[in-house]
């Protein structure tokens, strides 16, 4: 218990002993770390197998609902980011929640990736400070806080993340490879998806990348799952390969299909209203989305474009 008697700690792994402090404390909230230590005494196997997570996830999850305590059942994830272990916790429990970040960056996001009662894929950004973590209320200007001006292979996207839509940098260098074997990386990004893009940009726009290495990076350690980054990628990766400079004040959206087309997105009156509250003048989106499109929507230019090439045309200037 400490000082000012709001906290109590205890220092138990026997889940009938746990659940005994519980209803004696009454606390309104309890935080069980980690579920894979935790044992129930009547089940014989040992601590961290099947039965030992469902039953004892089980009895939580049951005294949550019969009290009202809110509980927080934190679990060990494997190096891919999915939870390790048993995979019934997750069938269990009403909500998942990933914390997730780079450790080197004092960013942090808390997403929802399963939600019974509400949406999913809905985040909070944190920073990390002394004090602990601190609300960041507007995200998308702080992953665009530093990025750089006048400078090839950089890009602008509006992701959505659950409902929210983020602002996010796409960086991209192309350099010629020495040593006769191309090669791609992608940070933040879909290492496959980016080499389908490249083999579009190949194909379809005729550029010579096969001995050029690519290298993609989302700013601010965002991972984007998002396919309305697709024409973001593909314009910083062009951009980066021929030095030009993509129009200042110009967001980007949109998917690419195989054959070098735009498809529409979801969503793209978020996207285009947070770009508009950021102070962007240009946004390039597919021309199906254009169509439907809110009548209040005022203060930026909407550029729509069908074809990669007409998208290139449209927003590349020579360096």
């Amino acid at each position: 218990r400490n000082q000012q008697g709001n906290l109590y700690i205890v220092n138990q792994t026997d889940l009938s002993l746990i659940v005994g402090y519980i209803k004696k404390i009454k606390p309104d909230v309890v935080v069980i770390d980690s579920i894979q230590v935790i044992f129930d005494p009547g089940i014989s196997s040992s601590p961290g197998s099947v039965s030992q997570v469902r039953e004892s996830a089980g009895i939580l999850t049951q005294l949550a609902k019969t009290t009202g305590i809110s509980i927080f059942i934190i679990g060990h994830v494997t190096k891919e980011g999915t939870i390790a272990g048993p995979r019934v916790l997750e069938h269990i429990v009403d909500t998942v929640l990933y914390f997730e970040g780079d450790r080197f960056s004092v960013y942090r996001i808390l997403r929802a990736v399963k939600n019974r009662f509400g949406p999913t894929n809905e985040i909070g950004v944190f920073e990390m400070t002394q004090a602990g973590l601190k609300e960041v209320k507007n995200p998308s200007e702080i992953f665009l806080s530093e990025r750089p001006k006048d400078v090839s292979g950089s890009v602008v996207v509006s992701i959505l993340e659950g409902s929210r839509p983020l602002l996010v940098e796409i960086q991209a260098l192309v350099s010629h490879s020495s040593f006769g074997y191309a090669s791609r990386r992608a940070q933040g990004f879909d290492f496959n998806r980016l080499n389908l893009l490249i083999a579009v940009l190949e194909k379809r726009l005729g550029l010579h990348l096969e001995a050029e290495d690519v290298f993609v990076n989302v700013a601010g350690g965002i991972k984007i799952e998002d396919p309305a980054a697709d024409l973001a990628v593909s314009m910083a990766v062009t951009s980066a390969f021929g030095e030009q400079l993509i129009m200042p004040e110009t967001v980007v959206l949109g998917e690419v299909g195989l054959a070098g087309e735009i498809r529409s997105i979801s969503q793209v009156n978020l996207r285009i209203n947070e770009a508009q509250k950021l102070g962007f003048k240009h946004c390039i989106l597919p021309k199906n989305n254009s169509k439907n499109l809110d009548s209040n929507v005022s203060g930026i230019e909407l550029i729509p474009v069908s074809t990669l090439k007409e998208a290139l045309d449209v927003v590349t200037t020579t360096k």
